[in-house]
Order: structure tokens, then C-alpha cells, then sequence
């Protein structure tokens, strides 16, 4: 069965969610702003929400329309083949956004939607009543500039939770940026990973998995697999798979350290629970006290900043230790996410490239200094 899927994601990363995707052999991939549309049958549906470091979730695209009046968006949904992912006895509740369009009030198009659907399994199935306790269908709608776009999501909980890290610190960084940041850093099997403000430990975690390409999603479960018509098998041998291109004999070392004891404890769990704790060692240590334990390395951080943590000033002292000790060295590279337009100023260097990222709904900036 050829499937039609979007993946959206967080803005700066569709490049990259675009790579992955072709690298598992997903077809048709197409990069636009905020989302990734891709091809494939059930077991790229099954790879992707598995395998992939970068996308937030995988969406069934049902169909697409323009619809400015209620009648329009009824007939739109309606039209749509339904039936060939939910039964007669499953549930499909609907959630969605509108914006920059003349049907604005999402909660009347939720109802305008559900009814619809309603209307259409009606007459595939010949029933009045649908009792819905049967397998969960998350339906999802996007309404920008009156085009309606439907979707089933394959995914459930968002697939940056990787189900390692069920505590985090006070100002945690999302675990698909964390890998990003890593990806951006060209971290490899063969390279040793600091982290000297490494908190619950996500960036070194996502480090570690993606030098032993550990597939990030290989040890939770996705609403997909228990939808009726993708048979179990296609998420055994898609697990089998991901389990076999682990590199079991890698190299990589990596070191966290931080101030904060109960946050490096956290580190710890989360690192065993992500199956890489025999790879990262942890230390408590303030970022001034920074040590090299290796003759070549890679830096990447997420220091405290204004509006996470710390005030201006605290941050910007930071900013400054951190220039004193990362000094330009042969076969070392630093890459800094912050949301501080004047931190180069402060660092007292200018980056050898920088590009825009979103933790959250934070804009930073990743400053990568590797010349």
C-alpha cells in the first residue's frame, strides 16, 4: 500500500528530517517550511516513527481542499476514503488549528468534522450509531489560508519522548533538537563527546545514540501498532532491522559535567535508561573547571541563559569563561545554542557558521566553531 505521510517539525530542522527520510528509503520526500511530506508503504511508516532523531510525529495525509464555509469543509471530509484505516467500531476523535483563515473557530470545525466522518462511515458500514471502543484514530486537522488538510496520526505520544528520560531538570532541551545539535556537529562513532553544562544529560544522551545509532524509538510503542490493517510483523522486522545496524564496537566516549548534583543523578538514570550509560561518565564540576580528557574532542552545549535560568549578567559571565577555555585548538570543535543575539560578543569570537534553531518556541542560534 502506498501511503501518503507529513511530518511536522520544528522550524530549521526540515533539511535534516528531509536526509533521514531519504536515507530510509522513503520516496517522493518533499522539504517545506515547518513539515516534510514523504511516500512509503507500512513498514517505512513503521522505520520512520522508529528511526527518526528529528520529526515530532508521522501523519497519515488523508486528503487536501479549500474550504472557506462550513458546507465546504463538510463536503471536503466527507469525500475522503475513511474506511480504509478506520472500523466500525473504532474511535477517531479530532483535534486541530486554524490560521489566516475564514473558518476560524477550531471547535466548530472539529464538530463539522467529526459529522462528516460520521456521515461517510454511515454509509461504508450501514450503521446509525458508532460506538467507538474500539482502536484509537487520532484525527488531525491544519487550516491555513483556507486550505483544509486532514491527517491520522500514526505516532501518539510525540516522538521526541523517547521514554528515557521520565524526569528532566528545570530547563531541559527537546531531545529531537538535542539530536539535531549533534548531527549539526557531525558527531561519529569515533569521536569523544563533552558536555560542561550537560544538566539531565539529553545532549550527550542523543550523542551517544546517534554515534551507535541506537534508533531513538526502538524502546517505546506508537499508536500505529494497533492499528487493524498494519500486521504485528511489520513492526517486528522494523525493530529486528533497527536493532541490527547498532555499532556495537564503536569508540565513542563521552563526558557530562554540571553544578547541580541531583540533575547529574538524573543524567545517570537517563542514560541508563537510553542504554548508554557505559559510554558517558558524569562528574560534577563548574563550567570554569572545564577538563580535556581526550586529545581531540567535540563540544556541545546548552549553557544557562536569561530566560531559562540564570539573569543577563550570570549568563553573559558564562559566555565569557566559556571563550577563555575553549580556546582554537587542532582537532577540537565547540558547538553553543543560545537564544542571545550578543553572545559571540561576549564569547569574544566569532563563529565559523551559525544557523537558526527553535528550542521550543525559543529562536536561538547555534554557534559552531570547528576551525
Amino acid at each position: 500500500m502506498n501511503i501518503k505521510f507529513t511530518v511536522p517539525c520544528l522550524l530549521g530542522l526540515e533539511g535534516l528530517i528531509a536526509e533521514e527520510l531519504k536515507a530510509m528509503d522513503a520516496q517522493n520526500v518533499v522539504a517545506q517550511n515547518g513539515r516534510v511530506d514523504f511516500e512509503g508503504d507500512e513498514s517505512i511508516l513503521a522505520r520512520a516513527n522508529i528511526c527518526s532523531r528529528y520529526s515530532e510525529r508521522i501523519l497519515i495525509r488523508m486528503g487536501e481542499f479549500h474550504a472557506e464555509t462550513f458546507e465546504e469543509l463538510f463536503q471536503g471530509v466527507k469525500k475522503l476514503p475513511w474506511e480504509q484505516w478506520i472500523g466500525e467500531k473504532d474511535a477517531f476523535p479530532v483535534k486541530g488549528y486554524s490560521l489566516d483563515s475564514k473558518l476560524f473557530s477550531v471547535s466548530d470545525c472539529q464538530k463539522i468534522i467529526k459529522k462528516a466522518m460520521v456521515e461517510h462511515l454511515k454509509s461504508k458500514y450501514g450503521v446509525n450509531w458508532f460506538e467507538e471502543t474500539g482502536t484509537v484514530y487520532q484525527i488531525q486537522f491544519s487550516i491555513m489560508k483556507d486550505t483544509v488538510t486532514l491527517f491520522i496520526d500514526t505516532t501518539g505520544a510525540g516522538l521526541h519522548k523517547r521514554g528515557y528520560r521520565p524526569v528532566a531538570n528545570s530547563a531541559p532541551i527537546k531531545e529531537t533538537i538535542a539530536a539535531a545539535m549533534a548531527e549539526l556537529a557531525r558527531v561519529k562513532h569515533y569521536h569523544t563527546l563533552y558536555d560542561p553544562t550537560c544538566g539531565s544529560g539529553t545532549i550527550l544522551i542523543e550523542g551517544a545514540m546517534k554515534a551507535l545509532n541506537i534508533a531513538p524509538g526502538i524502546r517505546r510503542s506508537f499508536s500505529a501498532e494497533r492499528f487493524e490493517n498494519i500486521p504485528q510483523t511489520v513492526w517486528q522486522q522494523e525493530r529486528m532491522r533497527a536493532g541490527d545496524l547498532v555499532i556495537r564496537d564503536a569508540d565513542f566516549k563521552a563526558y557530562g559535567s554540571d553544578i547541580d548534583f541531583n540533575a547529574l543523578q538524573i543524567a545517570q538514570e537517563n542514560a541508563r535508561r537510553a542504554g548508554v550509560a557505559m559510554r558517558i561518565d558524569f562528574s560534577k564540576r563548574d563550567i570554569k573547571d572545564f577538563k580535556r580528557r581526550s586529545e581531540k574532542g567535540t563540544v556541545i552545549c546548552n549553557p544557562p541563559y536569561g530566560e531559562r535560568m540564570l539573569d543577563i549578567k550570570n549568563a553573559e559571565d558564562i559566555y565569557r569563561t566559556m571563550g577563555k577555555i575553549f580556546t582554537p585548538e587542532k582537532g577540537w570543535a565547540y558547538y553553543i545554542i543560545s537564544p542571545d543575539e550578543e553572545f559571540e560578543t561576549c564569547f569574544g569570537r566569532r563563529a565559523d557558521k551559525r544557523r537558526k534553531l527553535y528550542n521550543g518556541m525559543i529562536k536561538c542560534q547555534y554557534y559552531m566553531y570547528f576551525k
